[in-house]
């Protein structure tokens, strides 16, 4: 019988200590003959940058309502985001896709930041920062109110319309315009930022590579 490996040991752990404090989310119920609401999300391919990792673009209908919990396994510990479909269906729909596409297993992150103006962890990009993405972009769900509190989890972008794979985790807060779209909070685990934070940033300015590596082991969903 084939021994579980340590992150698979760590998921289950973390998914049992995580159903015994929060519920667990799915998508929504069918009812009465009712279709839960959705909406049409439009992922644009960009053959200019190719899938960093064999990828298919994600369905073009996404539910738009109910949330989702996602799972990560770091080398730093576990935790978990609540992600609201309502908020930014089509960006949700495109997280949850990459996730079951296993596009952030054994990934890095490049980026940590602790500066007066921002205290983020950045991920998604797999070759660097900033760099390898799904091999598609799809548009910004935004208001103009968005703000990002400790705990935030949102899609990063290199511009307006630019969403692919890349997103940040809020570790402290973040000073920036509501330009970045939503997806969800973490519900568990935000001690494993303070110790990200605690391990230090090769940047004079706090702004940079952390100094030991930050690996994204297991991302996952359930159901």
């Amino acid at each position: 019988m084939k021994r579980p490996t340590i992150p698979a040991l760590i998921a289950a752990t973390l998914v049992a200590a995580t159903l015994t404090t929060t519920t667990a989310a799915a998508a929504p119920a069918v009812r009465d003959g009712h279709q839960p609401p959705t909406v049409q999300c439009q992922f644009t391919p960009t053959p200019e940058n190719p899938a960093a990792k064999p990828v298919t673009v994600p369905p073009a209908t996404a539910l738009a309502k109910g949330t989702v919990d996602v799972y990560f396994v770091t080398n730093y510990g576990p935790f978990v985001v609540r992600m609201d479909r309502a908020n930014a269906p089509c960006g949700v729909s495109n997280f949850v896709h990459l996730t079951t596409s296993k596009f952030y297993d054994f990934t890095q992150c490049f980026r940590l930041t602790n500066s007066a103006r921002l205290g983020v962890l950045q991920c998604g990009d797999i070759y660097r920062q900033e760099e390898g993405g799904p091999g598609y972009k799809f548009p910004d769900e935004v208001t103009g109110k968005e703000t990002y509190p400790r705990g935030t989890v949102a899609m990063g972008n290199q511009g307006p319309g630019t969403n692919g794979s890349e997103f940040f985790v809020v570790h402290s807060f973040a000073n920036i315009p509501p330009d970045y779209t939503v997806l969800g909070h973490v519900i568990f685990g935000m001690s494993a930022f303070d110790r990200m934070v605690k391990a230090g940033i090769a940047d004079p300015d706090q702004d940079g590579p952390p100094v030991r590596p930050i690996r994204l082991l297991k991302v996952f969903t359930l159901g």
